[in-house]
């Protein structure tokens, strides 16, 4: 099993991966460097050269969005404002033009031609390969404001390129997912599958913290669709219900000794597939992809059927003698599936519930996300009809534990066929593959430790699924590539402590209290008193978190490894937000003047002015 990065390397990779990164020289090779590599560069004399007289040339409605959403970025990377005209007269010295040509099919979906010279074009099939243009556009930028005169055609190898993100439990902060997005788009990733809860009007006891508010949703949706980045919802089940129906025992699966399960749903009442259903109509609400990910892993989790006799009866009553239990499983996923397809929308679901011991199948348009070796082997699933995803393990980040090595998996060449468990000898039925991050110990590392850990490993998927696995001999000189093309236009610098470090009095409400503040490597900040460290300690752990609103912040011996310890100072009206970093709830003072934590939009945070 490979080890968790370490403190110190913990803090050289955020020096070098949470910071900007400066524009660095082009590799000897005549092939401009890039993230995913160029695999078909013809140079030609000369060069491309941007300056102050650049314009944007696109004429049609997609070519317009493309060059709209170009110029937004240019200006975010610093290279000030770009107009956006109309064609007319023909391309002048250093414009951009963009071209959107559907005659082109063999750019297909996303892919795209770039031709730089005297001026640059960039042509694709669809508005989505000219967008991919862009982002190789801005790459080159990075790295100065001449680019070698030369052409290259650009098209993916998988078209599924994508990045899993639990933040089923634990909420991630709406800035991290939308520097994600953006790294995402920059690198020719186009989907983030997120299993998270949106807090719930039809359901207001599911509201348990951890939630994102509708408006939230719509925001971080609408900044996919501008950078074609598919941001598809998964609600899992009907295992992993908890978060969902721990308040709602009726729905629970029953075990043969009467004990309520508050992780499994009941797939043999109708109520339960009703719930679930009116919990995918209230997400259609916010989200706009056409695909709907249930999940469908671990239902037995620790368990076993045979204690539940209720899912034979059903099974059999439904499909006859020779049914097993399984099948009362796979009755909820094809029953969900139908559901989906009604109102126009795919399912797909993780593939460690389909181990052969079923006699109903799944529905063959399902896609199979795969992650864990079991029975059924990809390429029999890929025979059976199904598309797959790979989805490994060894692409898993885990918050506190299992990190991928991607090192490894560059120096193996590891591409989207070799799954756990098997490789394949074809791409065939493999629609690509996604890192997945989970938060299994929530308090194991803080968003920005996440980051650093993760940022190689979106770039290596991203070359993995694009183009060749292996564009550089070794992987120190892959990992150059990341540093010569850096972050995406408008990434945000989350590890930024808005106060400088010192002794400060901090006072809110007619409360206040004395502390050193501290920058910490990852980039919070720690307040010491005479009585300890700030920290948010108590009340009921889910995933090893305090999540539990209105618990009170106490003063903990310091421990400089405690992640509870760390907090976030958000600017606001004059003074600060103080916001735990692994809880992400905000400290406001009581009636009775006692410190606790609450999400935000349940009671107003405490605005802390500092002396």
């Amino acid at each position: 099993m490979r080890k968790r990065l370490r403190f110190a390397a913990v803090v050289a990779l955020l020096t070098l991966l949470l910071t900007p990164v400066p524009a660095v020289a082009g590799e000897a090779s005549s092939t401009p460097v890039t993230v995913p590599a160029l695999t078909d560069w013809t140079p030609e004399a000369g060069s491309y050269a941007f300056g102050t007289g650049t314009r944007l040339v696109a004429d049609s409605a997609a070519e317009r969005r493309v060059a709209s959403t170009l110029a937004g970025d240019l200006r975010a990377a610093g290279h000030g404002s770009v107009p956006v005209v109309r064609g007319g007269a023909a391309a002048g010295s250093g414009d951009i033009v963009i071209d959107v040509r559907p005659s082109r099919t063999s750019l297909g979906a996303e892919g795209y031609e770039l031709r730089a010279g005297r001026s640059l074009s960039i042509t694709g099939a669809t508005e989505t390969g000219a967008f991919y243009g862009t982002r190789t556009l801005l790459q080159l930028l990075a790295q100065g404001d001449r680019i070698p005169a030369g052409r290259t055609v650009d098209v993916p190898r998988y078209k599924e390129r994508g990045v899993g993100v639990c933040a089923c439990y634990i909420h991630i902060t709406l800035p991290w997912m939308e520097n994600l997005v953006r790294e995402m788009a920059y690198n020719k990733l186009n989907q983030l599958l997120v299993e998270l809860k949106v807090k719930s009007d039809a359901h207001p006891e599911a509201n348990t913290w951890g939630y994102y508010t509708k408006d939230e949703i719509r925001q971080l949706v609408a900044l996919g669709d501008k950078y074609h980045v598919e941001v598809i919802p998964e609600i899992n089940s009907p295992g992993h219900m908890d978060p969902w129906i721990e308040n709602r025992p009726d729905l629970q699966l029953t075990d043969s000794d009467g004990n309520k399960q508050p992780a499994r749903l009941d797939v043999t009442q109708q109520a339960a597939f009703d719930y679930y259903t009116s919990l995918m109509d209230e997400y259609a609400q916010v989200f706009t992809a056409k695909s709907w990910h249930m999940g469908a892993d671990e239902y037995m989790l620790g368990s076993d059927y045979s204690k539940y006799p209720q899912m034979l009866k059903y099974a059999q009553q439904k499909y006859g003698s020779d049914a097993t239990p399984q099948d009362a499983y796979i009755d909820f996923i094809n029953r969900v599936h139908d559901y989906a397809a009604g109102k126009g929308v795919k399912l797909r679901i993780w593939n460690d519930g389909l181990t052969g011991a079923n006699t109903v199948p799944v529905d063959q348009d399902t896609t199979v996300e795969h992650w864990l070796n079991v029975a059924v082997k990809p390429s029999q699933l890929i025979a059976q009809g199904y598309s797959v995803m790979n989805a490994a393990y060894s692409l898993y980040l885990i918050r506190g534990g299992f990190h991928s090595d991607t090192a490894s998996l560059y120096d193996q060449s590891w591409d989207p066929r070799s799954f756990e468990g098997e490789k394949l000898t074809s791409a065939q039925g493999v629609t690509g593959a996604k890192i997945s991050l989970w938060p299994d110990n929530g308090r194991g590392e803080t968003e920005n430790e996440v980051a650093v850990a993760l940022w190689p490993a979106l770039r290596h998927v991203a070359q993995a699924t694009w183009g060749d696995p292996h564009p550089d001999a070794t992987y120190s000189a892959f990992v150059a590539r990341g540093t010569a093309v850096g972050h995406a236009p408008g990434w945000r610098d989350l590890a930024r402590v808005p106060v400088a470090d010192g002794k400060y009095t901090l006072g809110a409400e007619g409360q206040s209290f004395t502390a050193t503040l501290r920058r910490t490597a990852d980039g919070y900040a720690t307040l010491r008193s005479d009585a300890g460290c700030l920290a948010i300690s108590g009340g009921k752990l889910t995933l090893n978190v305090p999540l539990q609103p209105g618990v009170e912040a106490t003063w903990d011996t310091c421990d400089a490894s405690s992640t509870l310890q760390r907090w976030q100072l958000l600017p606001e009206a004059g003074g600060y937000r103080l916001v735990n970093a692994i809880t992400q709830m905000a400290l406001t003072v009581t009636d009775d003047g006692r410190i606790v934590q609450y999400p935000a939009d349940q009671r107003k945070p405490a605005v802390w002015h500092l002396s």
